[in-house]
């Protein structure tokens, strides 16, 4: 039988396993060692962030509407989003939680938060930027955003509605924030040092350099940089050791997961494991090794939404290891990591694109799915 007889009697789920990419060990892609329940719809949902002590949850929309969700699924607006340029790529965007502040109480009053999203500029030019701001809360569903400022922007702003990035994490201790910031689809910024496109920068909690930064003694916004060379890294979290990890959207194959380190080049547009999407090609790492090489990259690719590394108890055969939401794989990719290197173990198939993906505070795994009237999917194990 012909490979193309083969697959047309195979499956639907046999065949998307077949397009995937590589072959992974451990689980058949098929099996499902969860269940999955809808917790709730949003309206083009891109991040999600939980408040462990409240296990209240903030779902940001990408038209510009930010959301509450309690425990019992109840949700409510959150007035005081700033303007965003919504289009293409941009729109409000990551939304995460201060390490510290704030009370433990029944609402979310006075914890404060930070949002990134797509700004306008002059000569229909837009960026991405990062506010602060806390919340301000006169009940359980009634809660605004209070003096909120921004503290970091791309720089330039320049045109196009793509590659904003924009992902926040702070680092295990609360001391720096790290922000993913878009090379803009203008490729050549991510190797110069005088803009912050195309780089992951390192900031103090009010948006100001960090000290001890890889070009410190250089003027801003070179002082802020952490590594560069980058594309659209769309997924940033520490693991237990306090290793930072981002995963980025190549160009036309290529996605790569990277273990970032401070002052390092990860070489985008010098190389890849793509090529550009109207043909060109792009010289493949090995033929730069001054160049930092991905721990694991993807081609065809994965085209993640999100990414975390797990470190519940509900899954233990997980624990440590990395579980991201992919967009055109419409899948959960599960990975392990083996110190500078990384390797996929399974995929999960889900009926829809994958935009973020976070632990929940009783470990179980949350899902947002992407697009128009999104669910909200919890994922238990499942019963034996």
């Amino acid at each position: 039988m012909t490979l193309n007889k083969l697959l047309a009697v195979l499956s639907p789920l046999a065949v998307l396993t077949a397009s995937c990419g590589p072959a992974a060990s451990g689980e058949n892609a098929g099996d499902r060692p969860f269940t999955v329940r809808a917790i709730g719809r949003f309206d083009h949902p891109w991040a999600i962030a939980i408040d462990a002590p409240t296990g209240i949850a903030l779902v940001t929309e990408q038209p510009g509407k930010l959301v509450l969700r309690l425990p019992d699924g109840r949700t409510a607006p959150v007035p005081g989003t700033p303007r965003v340029d919504y289009g293409g790529q941009g729109g409000l965007g990551d939304v995460i939680f201060a390490p510290q502040g704030g009370t433990a109480g029944p609402t979310l009053d006075g914890r404060v938060i930070y949002l990134s999203w797509a700004e306008a500029g002059a000569g229909d030019k837009r960026g991405a930027a990062v506010g602060r701001g806390k919340l301000a809360c006169t009940g359980p569903l009634s809660c605004r955003i209070d003096t909120l400022s921004v503290i970091w922007r791309q720089v330039p702003k320049v045109s196009g509605r793509g590659h904003y990035s924009h992902r926040l994490a702070f680092s295990p201790d609360g001391r720096f924030l790290f922000v993913s910031s878009g090379e803009r689809q203008k490729f050549t910024p991510a190797q110069a040092l005088d803009t912050n496109l195309g780089k992951i920068v390192r900031l103090l909690p009010d948006g100001t350099a960090a000290p001890g930064n890889p070009f410190a003694d250089r003027p801003a916004p070179a002082n802020q940089i952490w590594s560069y060379g980058h594309r659209n890294v769309l997924g940033l979290a520490f693991d237990a050791a306090g290793q930072l990890w981002g995963l980025e959207h190549g160009p036309a194959g290529g996605d790569e997961l990277n273990r970032i380190e401070p002052g390092k080049n990860y070489g985008w547009p010098l190389v890849s494991g793509g090529d550009n999407y109207d043909g060109p090609p792009i010289p493949r790492h090995p033929t730069r090794p001054d160049l930092a090489a991905p721990a694991l990259e993807w081609n065809p690719v994965i085209a993640p939404g999100d990414m975390m590394i797990y470190s519940g108890t509900r899954f233990l055969a997980w624990r440590g290891q990395m579980l991201i939401a992919g967009l055109k794989t419409q899948a959960m990719i599960r990975v392990s990591l083996h110190g500078t290197t990384a390797r996929e173990e399974a995929r999960y198939p889900f009926p829809n694109r994958l935009r973020d993906i976070i632990e929940a505070p009783d470990g179980a795994i949350w899902l947002l799915e992407d697009g128009p009237d999104a669910r909200l999917l919890r994922l238990t194990p499942a019963a034996n």
